[in-house]
């Protein structure tokens, strides 16, 4: 187990930190000696991912703690479709090892470079109707607590520390194990058009409910949006040709589209019309591919972000709101609007807790300004009982959030028995869920 300082930044360059030390165990005793060594320094340890979190969660001012090398083994029960791994393994690298056993995760966000451990603490989602965000998946988990006790839970055993850890941003332990339940894999039938964003709130429940998972973008300053379903079919009888999908999502949505944004950048008020022209630049087409291949697409443009679970009743309100914040902004917004849906679930720091969901997230490009911006949508979506994403940013603090959260006090009773000295806490924990 190496230990050096080190410096460190996120995906999007917006959080960084030198930590007095960081550590790459490659055992779960060495995560123990981690915390411990810790603990006798006085100082505080925070796990890290792949850093694509927006928020500072993962920042680190003590110890930091890389688990890219840590092996815990992986068991793969493909009668059970159960899969034990690391949870420092990314989810691209879970992806290949179920689908080698013919099994796949029920649902995936649009990208996959996320550690599972990152993944879960923070509830990352995709989206459809039926499905909670990816913590939903969890059967059981493994974390090393503040004192540097091993503790297994899962909906049989330590019901309480599984109920809060499933999505625990870190708080309650350092999560070194997790059993998901997979399902066969599947192939998915995408199918994208573009729409006008009135026809789109006029038919939302049939869109929701009629499709496996469906979602939709919003391009500022116009009336058009993006529509993508995603569908179960038997068969994988329509792939994409390789021209089309890299003409589509490499040299359109990024090698184009960052040129856009850096011209945006460079003359705002050429912003709507760049806005107008993505609308109307990706085109329909219909694919299939494996799933996992099918929701994850390469994001190479960086932005910084910020996205709010709703009460599904609440998001036309919340998008007319919008709207109207984006075209008084005393600068331009060069980034589409990103609509999904998840159903409720029982975690109790989950955005879906207790309630089916609609989430908005709002972007803006690096180097542009988007405080204003993010905050002013951050107000009414907080006024429409909105949650935020634990891994995105926003200004919430625990007095706010613990009116969010039915189950916020019973989350700080685990916290509190499992890390009675703070050891896992950073100036983000502090803001969120108090000292």
């Amino acid at each position: 187990m190496a230990g050096t300082p080190a410096a460190w930044s996120n995906w999007a360059g917006n959080q960084r930190s030198t930590a007095a030390l960081t550590v790459r165990p490659r055992t779960v005793e060495e995560v123990v000696e981690a915390v411990r060594h810790a603990a006798g320094t006085g100082r505080t340890i925070r796990a890290v991912g792949s850093g694509h979190s927006f928020t500072a969660t993962a920042v680190a001012d003590g110890h930091r703690l890389d688990l890219a090398d840590l092996d815990t083994g992986v068991t793969v029960d493909p009668a059970r479709r159960l899969v034990t791994v690391p949870a420092g393994m990314t989810l691209h690298t879970l992806n290949d090892l179920l689908a080698r056993h013919g099994l796949a995760l029920p649902n995936l966000g649009d990208i996959d470079a996320q550690t599972i451990a990152g993944a879960l603490s923070t509830g990352t989602h995709g989206t459809g109707a039926k499905l909670g965000c990816l913590s939903t998946f969890v059967t059981a988990l493994t974390l090393v607590t503040g004192t540097g006790e091993v503790l297994r839970c899962s909906a049989d055993e330590h019901r309480d520390v599984f109920a809060a850890a499933r999505v625990g941003l870190g708080a309650v332990g350092v999560l070194v194990e997790v059993t998901l339940r997979c399902v066969d894999a599947f192939v998915l039938r995408a199918h994208e058009r573009p729409a006008a964003l009135a026809a789109v709130l006029d038919d939302l429940p049939g869109l929701v409910e009629q499709h496996d998972h469906a979602e939709f973008y919003w391009f500022p300053y116009t009336d058009r949006v993006q529509v993508k379903t995603n569908d179960r079919v038997p068969a994988d009888d329509r792939p994409l040709p390789r021209w089309r999908g890299w003409l589509d999502d490499e040299f359109l949505s990024n090698i184009v589209f960052a040129g856009a944004c850096r011209l945006g950048r460079a003359v705002p008020a050429l912003a709507p019309g760049i806005s107008a022209v993505s609308a109307r630049a990706l085109t329909e087409r219909t694919y299939t591919g494996r799933s996992d291949q099918v929701f994850c697409t390469p994001r190479r443009v960086r932005f910084v972000e910020m996205e709010y679970a709703l009460p599904r009743a609440a998001l036309p309100t919340a998008l007319a709101e919008l709207r109207r914040i984006v075209d008084r902004l005393p600068f331009k917004v060069l980034f589409p609007v990103e609509v999904r849906f998840t159903a409720a679930d029982d975690i109790w720091l989950s955005h879906g807790y207790g309630r089916d969901s609609a989430y908005i997230a709002i972007h803006q490009y690096v180097g542009m300004p988007y405080e204003p911006y993010f905050r002013a949508f951050e107000e009414v979506a907080t006024g429409l009982d909105g949650r935020p994403h634990w891994g995105k940013l926003h200004w919430r603090t625990a007095d706010s959030l613990a009116t969010a959260y039915p189950k916020f006090a019973d989350f700080q009773t685990v916290r509190k028995r499992l890390d009675p000295d703070n050891r896992f806490t950073n100036p983000y924990l502090t803001q969120v869920l108090g000292a």
